[in-house]
């Protein structure tokens, strides 16, 4: 007779293979920080090329169009715009990394202590949509995947095509009628704040802004959670625990929504990327005194340092939203994370 031998593995190598996992993880996790870092470098550069081919003459934007061509010559040496692209480039680039954004070319100032209450404008713009629209669009979306083809889910389907065939300056112009100029006189339809204070010392002038914002984004995060959801719903192993018949309501909670977290959240970060450009539009309709629209009369007055600084902050926002999504996907798919 043959006896079997099983045997048992050691602590060490379990601990091993977890100390294996734990490092690729971690340096999976450093190679998209370093990917990241990268792509910012080479945004950079291109951020830079296309500012500096902008039509026009920043030391004539500046000194006007009256201006002697000496003294025009004599400011674009002064600002170092006669030196060579790449020197300019490479100068600003390891400004950047110093911490020096530069310097205004209308006001003089030090672009970050320029745009800094304007930075803290859009931010709380950004966060209060965030807050404010996100746990909605959750809700339509759980809702409509929960009785497809309802009441709710076709209101839902037919509400977020009409929104999301609107510009978003049209949605912002029908509630400045309907709740600032026209049906009712409610909120303010302009912000009544100076570009240098904060918003919060005045928070009706943040309500317009915001609505227009949350009608804007709820459609496709909303269609997009209920996509998500609805696949989730559809597969085998949702299918075979109502067969046996739990009900829906469980099976949506316990095991629909888990699965369904990874599209979530690479759809929150899309939709907080739109945020970061959408809010230009909305900025300048309101007027709004946030990065947006510093970032239009910044171009219209070939502000470059101005211009350069608020461009490459999208872009890292872009980025560093993108990371963050990666990364949370990683963790809460189990087939991810232990791959």
């Amino acid at each position: 007779m043959v006896t079997e031998v099983h045997e048992e593995p050691e602590a060490g190598q379990t601990e091993v293979s977890k100390g294996k996992m734990f490092y690729r993880r971690y340096r999976w996790i450093g190679m998209r920080v370093l990917v990241g870092i990268a792509t910012l470098v080479a945004v950079s550069f291109l951020i830079y090329l296309s500012t500096m081919a902008l039509p026009g003459n920043a030391a004539v934007a500046i000194l006007g169009k009256n201006a002697t061509p000496e003294k025009v010559a004599a400011l674009s040496a002064e600002l170092g715009l006669d030196r060579p692209f790449f020197v300019q480039y490479f100068d600003w680039l390891w400004g950047m990394m110093r911490g020096d954004f530069g310097t205004s070319l209308i006001t003089k100032m030090p672009v970050d202590q320029m745009l800094a209450s304007r930075l803290v404008n859009s931010a709380t713009l950004i966060f209060l949509t965030v807050i404010i629209g996100f746990p909605i669009a959750i809700l339509l979306g759980i809702r409509a995947a929960y009785k497809p083809g309802k009441a709710i889910d076709s209101a839902v389907n037919s509400t977020s095509i009409v929104v999301s065939a609107l510009p978003e300056f049209v949605v912002a112009l029908l509630l400045v009628y309907l709740l600032a100029t026209g049906v009712f006189r409610i909120f303010p339809a302009v912000s009544l704040v100076s570009g240098q204070a904060l918003v919060l010392s005045n928070p009706i002038v943040l309500v317009l802004p915001v609505l227009s914002l949350v009608i804007m984004t709820l459609p496709y995060l909303t269609r997009q959670i209920r996509g998500a959801l609805q696949d989730a719903l559809g597969s085998e192993y949702v299918v075979m625990a109502e067969l046996k018949g739990l009900d829906r309501a469980p099976v949506l909670r316990r095991h629909a929504l888990p699965n369904s977290l990874a599209s979530t959240i690479q759809s929150g970060a899309l939709t907080l990327a739109y945020l970061i450009g959408g809010t230009v539009v909305i900025e300048f309709i309101f007027q709004f005194p946030g990065i947006g629209a510093a970032l239009q009369s910044a171009v219209l007055s070939r502000d470059l340092p101005v211009v350069q600084f608020i461009v490459l902050v999208f872009a890292a926002a872009y980025v560093v939203f993108n990371l963050i999504a990666d990364i949370l996907t990683v963790f809460v798919t189990p087939k991810l994370r232990t791959a």
